[in-house]
């Protein structure tokens, strides 16, 4: 009976440490001292990118969080030669065949459409472009802390979030979207 006691007991801290706010201590060195410091564990979705509008487009798209910024790398195949716009979309519905079902581009600032960090403005969800080499192979990464995993904050929450890669390349001036044509491939950002 106790060694079942014991096991009932472990088990049940375990759960207790799962649920824990996912901090782990780390021993900081000041002025001679041993400090235990609170780490955030970093947070981390991956999501796969279906093809859309006929198109073969596939790959994967992965978003890290860690002290506060968010870091975001897809890497596509499938792709025509040249150069394509990624943006984050409104919604994670990504139904639809002609990847409509995201919505706009996502706004939550109510700023014009832009190239990322322009003085005029742009959208949350207005990350650019990237070139798809003679494989039709493309990658694109950018960090930034205008983003979250999960946070209270509307304005940077990326969660529930859809991504969209566009047959052609932004050019930042055409409003709402920038006139990147069609939807080729989409992902759906779930909790």
């Amino acid at each position: 009976m106790k060694k079942s006691s014991i096991l009932l007991v472990i088990f049940a801290m375990s759960i207790l440490a799962c649920k824990s706010d996912k901090k782990e201590q780390k021993a900081v060195e000041t002025e001679g001292e041993k400090v235990e410091v609170a780490m955030q564990t970093p947070k981390k979705v991956k999501m796969a990118l279906t093809a859309k509008s006929g198109s073969s487009v596939s790959g994967n798209v992965v978003f890290t969080e860690e002290d506060g910024t968010v870091s975001m790398t897809a890497i596509m195949s499938g792709l025509e030669v040249g150069e394509h716009a990624i943006h984050i979309h409104e919604s994670s519905d990504c139904s639809s065949e002609d990847g409509s079902s995201a919505g706009g581009h996502w706004n939550p600032t109510a700023k014009p459409h832009g190239k990322w960090g322009a003085s005029e403005g742009y959208h949350k969800g207005d990350i650019g472009n990237f070139t798809a080499d003679a494989n039709g192979n493309g990658t694109i990464s950018m960090s930034t802390d205008e983003w979250c995993i999960g946070c209270a904050d509307d304005t940077k929450n990326i969660l529930g979030k859809g991504i969209i890669v566009h047959a052609g390349a932004d050019d930042f001036t055409s409003q709402p979207s920038g006139a990147a044509g069609a939807r080729v491939s989409c992902a759906g950002i779930i909790e």
